[in-house]
C-alpha cells in the first residue's frame, strides 16, 4: 500500500479515483502546524530556533496519517507545487519522524503536479524527487521574518500609537502605496487648458476629425492654450479658411497577443472584466483547479493557480493550436509562441494558468459550473487560446493638415485613424484596461485621445482641400492619478517586486480587516487609522517600509530557494539592524510621536486655508495650536494645545469647508414651534440639534451620516434627520409598527411585535426617508425567508466551533456567532474574527493570537474594557509579547500607558452618574430618596 498526501479533500477524492486500490490518498487540509502566537516562537538569541505547534484539528489528521504510514510501503508527499506546498510536505515528514511512524524500509518521495488530471498525476509519480531543502529554507526565512516584524512592530505600535492594530513586512508596504497615492491626489493642483478640434469635410462630403497640434511651426504642448480668450481667438482665426492635406503617412503595425495568465494577471483581469476581488478570484480558481463534477466525473479544469510563470508545456501548446485551427482556421494559427517568465526565482516559475484540456470549451462546461466559476473559466480559456493565435494587423494613418489663419499665423492640424486589417487574437480576447489619467471636459470624461487611433479616415491625398463644418474650442482640467483598485495595486506590487503570487489576496484582506483601508466603488481609500500607522512607520522605521528594501528582501528569499544564500545569515543581518531601529524609539514619549506625525500628516489634517494664516491655529480660542491627540478608547483626534482653558476638538479630517469650528453655532432655520435648528461640533464631528436643553430634558439631536457634507446641509434635510426614527406604518398581516431609522450600521427598518424585533439594513440613506410600507413588508419577509437573524437581535450567541482548552492558561476557547458577527471568546475576553477568515476553520493558534491582541488593546467582555481593567488588565489575559531580544518593545498588560491619556481625552471621559435603565426605575429611586 502506498500513502499519498495532498492538501484538500476534494483533490484527495479525485486522485484516489485515478490511482486505484493500491493507493490511499489522505488530505492534510493545508498546513498542519504553525508558529504559536506567543513569545519565544522564534528565538533570535538561539540562532533563530523556531518552535512549531500542531493545532487540535491537525493533531487528529496527523494521527490518521501516522497510522496509515506505519502500514505503508511508500509515502508520497504530493502537496501543492509551490513554496507553501513544499513546506507542508516538510512539516508532515518532520512530525512523522518525531512520532517514529516511518519504518526503516518505508520509501519517502516528493511529487508535484500542475494539474489534477490522470495524465499529469501519473506522469508526476514517474518522476519523484526529494524534498527541496533550499525551497523549505526560503519558507522558513519568510515565516521567521513575518513573525519577527509583526511581533516586534505591533507591540511598539500598540504602546506608542494606541488604537493601531498591527504592522507587517508586506502589508505595511502595500498600505504605504495606497497612502502615498492618496497624498498625491490631495497635493495635486488642477490646471485649466483648452484644445481646438476641427470637423472637416472632403470634396465627397466625408468627415475628417482633426486636432490643432502646431502654431507657426511650433508644436503645441498639452497645457499651452491656458484660457478661453486665447482658445476663442484661435477658433475665429480658423473659421472659413482653406485647409489642405500636407502629408499622408500610412504605417502597417502588428499587435501581438498577451501571454497566458499568471496569478497576478488573472487577478487583475478578473477585477477589470468580472469585478472580482483578488480573494474571490483565488477562491473560484481553487475550485476549478481541485475539480468540479462533470457528468458524474470529478474533473480539474485548470492548472495550478499560484504561479508567476508564463510558459506552457509543449503538448498543451500543440492541443491549443489544434483548437485554433479547428475553430478559426489556419490563418489564425502561426508558429508556436514561447513566453519567458519575468520571475527571478526559476524554482517557482511553474506553468502558466491554463485549461487542463483546451478542447473543453466554456460553452461545454457552463451548465456544470456556478455562474462565477463559468465566468472565470471562460476568461482563462480565452486568454490561453489567444496567447497562441496570430498577431492582429493594423494600418495606422496620420494626415497633416495646413491652414493659414485670418490672423496671418500658420496652423497645423493632425487627423489620426486606423483600420483593423486582420483581427488575429483579438477575435477571441482583449485585455482589460487599467484606469488612466484623464481630463474632464464639462464634467465628462475626455476620451478623444483614445478614439483617435480607432477612428477610420476616408481616402486622403496630398493637396486635397478640406472645408470646415465645425470648429470647437473645448475646456479641460487636468485630473490627479486615480486611486488604486485591487487590480492596479497588485500590478504595482508586482512591478516593485513586493510580495508573491500567493500573498496578494491575503494582503488586501488584512488591510481591509484592520480598518486601514476601505473599498468604495472598487477603489482603495486609506482610512485615517491607516495613514497614522504609515506616518508612524515612515517617521521611525522608514527603512522597513521602503519599496526597494522590501523588494531586496524578496530577492534574498529567492536566492535562498536557489541555494545561493544561507537563510539564517539573512535573518541575522536583518535582526541586527531591525533591533537597532526598535531600540532607538523605546524611550520615545507619545508626545514626541504625535509631534512627528503632526509634521508628516500636516497637509492632510491641517489643510492650508488659502489666506496665508496658520492652519494649526485654534479656531475657537485663537491662540492655541492644534495637535494630534490619542485616546485609547476613541483613537486619534485633533485638539487645542490650550486645554483645559480651550476644549476645542474635532475629527482628523474635515468636510469640504475645511474647518468644522466654523459651523459651530450656525442656525439653519426654525421649526413651526420656533425652535432653532443649530449646527454643533463634537468629538466625532458636526451634528444638528433642535432647541436647547431645558432642565433635565435633553434637546433632540442627530448625527450627520456619511455622504452628507455638513457645510452644505440645509434646513429641510436637517429636519428630515431630526424626524428619525420615522413610522413607516403598521404591518398589514402581523400587526406591530415598522420604523425606519439610522444606526451604527447605517439606515435600517425594524418591525417590532411582542418584544421581538426584525432589523433589515437599507441600501442607501435616501431609502430611510422614502421607503414605503409595501417595500418594507417585502424586505422583512425576505429577511425572514433567508433564515438570517438580525445582528441587532439579543439572542444567545451560537457556538460555531469549540476549540478546546487554552494551551497555556486553561479555560474554554470558543468561536461564537454574535450580534455583530463571529468572534472568539476566552475568560470573558472577546475578539472579532477577521472578515477574511472563515470562523468554522479558525485554529487555536489563530484564536489565541486574536485574544492576545484584543487584551493588549485593553479589550474585555463584549468588546469593552474588562472589569477592573481601567488601572490594570485582567491577570489571566496577558498579551503576546515581542521576541525575547526585544523585551523593551513588549506591551505591559499590568498597567495602561499613561502617556496615551491627553488632557482633552480626560475631559471628554469625565465619569457620569449612571441613570436608572427605565422611567419606572427613576420613579422608584425618587421615592427611595424621599
Amino acid at each position: 500500500m502506498n500513502v499519498v498526501i495532498v492538501e484538500s479533500a476534494a483533490k484527495a477524492k479525485t486522485i484516489n479515483k485515478y490511482l486505484g486500490s493500491g493507493y490511499k490518498v489522505i488530505a492534510s487540509y493545508g498546513h498542519v502546524r504553525d508558529l504559536p502566537a506567543k513569545d519565544g516562537s522564534v528565538e533570535p538569541d538561539h540562532d533563530f530556533n523556531m518552535h512549531w505547534e500542531v493545532d487540535t484539528k491537525s493533531q487528529k489528521i496527523m494521527r490518521e496519517i501516522a497510522e496509515a504510514v506505519k502500514k505503508a510501503d511508500k509515502l508520497i508527499l504530493a502537496t501543492d507545487p509551490d513554496r507553501e506546498g513544499e513546506a507542508i510536505s516538510w512539516h508532515i515528514l518532520q512530525i512523522l519522524n518525531q512520532k517514529k511512524a516511518l519504518g526503516k524500509d518505508t520509501e519517502v518521495e516528493r511529487v508535484a503536479f500542475n494539474a489534477i488530471t490522470k495524465q499529469s498525476i501519473l506522469a508526476a509519480l514517474k518522476e519523484p524527487r526529494k524534498i527541496d531543502e533550499p525551497l523549505v529554507d526560503a519558507y522558513l526565512a519568510r515565516r521567521a521574518l513575518d513573525y519577527l516584524v509583526g511581533f516586534t512592530l505591533s507591540p511598539v505600535l500598540w504602546r506608542k500609537l494606541p488604537g493601531s492594530r498591527s504592522a507587517g513586512r508586506v502589508q505595511s508596504v502595500a498600505l504605504r502605496l495606497v497612502c502615498d497615492r492618496e497624498a498625491e491626489i490631495e497635493a495635486f493642483k488642477t490646471e485649466e487648458y483648452w484644445t481646438i478640434e476641427a470637423l472637416l469635410s472632403t470634396a465627397k462630403n466625408e468627415d475628417v476629425r482633426s486636432r490643432l497640434v502646431a502654431i507657426d511651426g511650433t508644436a503645441l504642448k498639452k497645457l499651452d492654450i491656458k484660457d478661453e480668450a486665447t482658445a476663442t481667438a484661435i477658433r475665429k482665426a480658423l473659421l472659413g479658411q482653406d485647409f489642405r492635406i500636407a502629408s499622408v503617412e500610412k504605417k502597417a503595425t502588428k499587435r501581438n497577443p498577451f501571454p497566458p495568465f499568471t496569478t497576478s494577471t488573472l487577478q487583475m483581469d478578473a477585477s477589470r472584466k468580472l469585478g472580482f476581488s483578488a480573494k474571490q478570484t483565488m477562491q473560484i480558481a481553487q475550485r476549478l483547479y481541485e475539480g468540479v463534477d462533470i457528468g458524474g466525473e470529478t474533473v480539474g479544469l485548470i492548472t495550478y493557480m499560484r504561479t508567476d510563470g508564463v510558459q506552457i508545456v509543449p503538448e498543451a501548446v500543440s492541443q491549443i493550436r489544434d483548437v485554433i485551427s479547428a475553430e478559426y482556421g489556419k490563418n489564425y494559427t502561426p508558429f508556436a509562441r514561447e513566453y519567458k517568465t519575468k520571475a527571478k526565482n526559476a524554482q517557482e516559475a511553474h506553468e502558466a494558468i491554463r485549461p487542463t484540456d483546451p478542447r473543453r470549451k466554456p460553452d461545454q462546461v457552463r451548465k456544470h459550473l456556478e455562474k462565477d466559476q463559468a465566468a472565470l473559466y471562460d476568461l482563462i480559456w480565452k486568454r490561453t487560446i489567444a496567447s497562441q493565435m496570430a498577431a492582429a494587423d493594423i494600418e495606422q494613418t496620420t494626415a497633416e493638415i495646413d491652414v493659414k489663419g485670418s490672423d496671418g499665423k500658420a496652423y497645423g492640424l493632425r487627423a489620426n485613424g486606423s483600420v483593423l486589417m486582420f483581427d488575429g487574437f483579438l477575435k477571441v480576447y482583449e485585455e482589460g484596461r487599467d484606469d488612466r489619467v484623464r481630463t474632464i471636459e464639462k464634467g465628462k470624461d475626455d476620451t478623444a485621445d483614445e478614439d483617435d487611433d480607432s477612428r477610420r479616415l476616408p481616402p486622403l491625398a496630398v493637396g486635397d482641400r478640406l472645408k470646415d463644418k465645425e470648429i470647437s474650442a473645448d475646456q479641460h482640467f487636468t485630473q490627479p492619478p486615480p486611486r488604486f483598485s485591487e487590480a492596479t495595486l497588485v500590478k504595482r506590487m508586482e512591478e516593485l517586486g513586493i510580495g508573491r503570487p500567493s500573498t496578494y489576496a491575503s494582503t488586501m484582506a488584512v488591510l481591509v480587516d484592520r480598518d486601514y483601508v476601505r473599498i468604495e466603488k472598487k477603489r482603495l481609500i486609506p482610512e485615517d487609522k491607516g495613514r497614522l500607522v504609515i506616518a508612524f512607520l515612515e517617521s521611525f522605521f522608514k527603512r522597513y517600509v521602503e519599496y526597494d528594501f522590501t523588494a531586496d528582501l524578496e530577492e534574498k528569499l529567492d536566492l535562498i530557494s536557489n541555494d545561493e544564500l544561507e537563510y539564517k545569515q539573512v535573518l541575522r543581518d536583518f535582526w541586527r539592524d531591525f533591533m537597532a531601529a526598535v531600540g532607538e524609539i523605546k524611550d520615545l514619549r507619545v508626545g514626541d510621536v504625535l509631534e512627528a506625525l503632526n509634521e508628516m500628516l500636516g497637509p492632510h489634517v491641517f489643510p492650508d486655508k488659502g489666506d496665508g494664516s496658520d492652519p494649526r491655529l485654534c479656531p475657537k480660542c485663537g491662540t492655541g495650536r492644534l495637535s494630534l491627540k490619542i485616546s485609547g478608547k476613541y483613537g486619534a483626534f485633533i485638539g487645542c494645545g490650550n486645554y483645559p482653558e480651550c476644549n476645542y476638538t474635532r475629527q482628523l479630517t474635515q468636510s469640504s469647508d475645511g474647518d468644522a469650528a466654523a459651523l459651530d453655532g450656525k442656525i439653519l432655520g426654525y421649526n413651526d414651534d420656533g425652535l432653532a435648528v443649530t449646527m454643533k461640533t463634537g468629538r466625532f464631528g458636526p451634528y444638528i440639534q433642535l432647541g436647547e436643553a431645558e432642565g433635565d430634558e435633553k434637546p433632540k439631536r442627530s448625527s450627520i451620516p456619511r455622504g452628507i457634507d455638513a457645510a452644505t446641509l440645509d434646513f429641510e434635510r436637517a429636519m428630515q434627520l431630526l424626524s428619525l426614527p420615522r413610522d413607516v406604518g403598521e404591518h398589514p398581516d402581523e400587526g406591530g409598527m415598522i420604523t425606519a431609522g439610522l444606526g451604527r450600521f447605517g439606515p435600517f427598518i425594524v418591525h417590532e411585535k411582542n418584544g421581538a424585533k426584525t432589523y433589515v439594513n437599507l441600501e442607501s440613506l435616501e431609502d430611510v426617508f422614502t421607503v414605503g410600507l409595501n417595500r418594507a413588508v417585502t424586505l422583512i419577509a425576505e429577511k425572514r425567508a433567508g433564515g438570517g437573524k438580525s445582528r441587532f437581535q439579543r439572542n444567545a450567541p451560537k457556538v460555531v466551533k469549540d476549540l478546546g482548552q487554552h494551551p497555556s492558561e486553561g479555560g474554554a476557547v470558543q468561536v461564537l456567532e454574535g450580534r455583530y458577527g463571529p468572534y472568539v471568546t476566552h475568560n470573558k475576553v472577546n475578539a472579532t474574527v477577521p472578515k477574511a477568515k472563515n470562523p468554522a476553520e479558525l485554529t487555536m493558534d489563530e484564536a489565541v493570537a486574536l485574544i492576545n491582541e484584543r487584551t493588549a488593546n485593553g479589550g474585555g467582555k463584549k468588546g469593552k474594557p474588562a472589569r477592573g481593567a481601567k488601572a490594570k488588565a485582567a491577570k489571566d489575559d496577558k498579551p503576546a509579547k515581542a521576541p525575547k531580544a526585544d523585551k523593551a518593545a513588549a506591551p505591559k498588560a499590568a498597567k495602561k500607558p499613561a502617556a496615551t491619556k491627553t488632557a482633552a481625552a480626560k475631559a471628554e471621559k469625565a465619569p457620569a452618574k449612571k441613570a436608572p435603565a427605565t422611567s419606572a426605575g427613576a420613579k422608584k429611586l425618587a421615592r427611595a430618596k424621599a
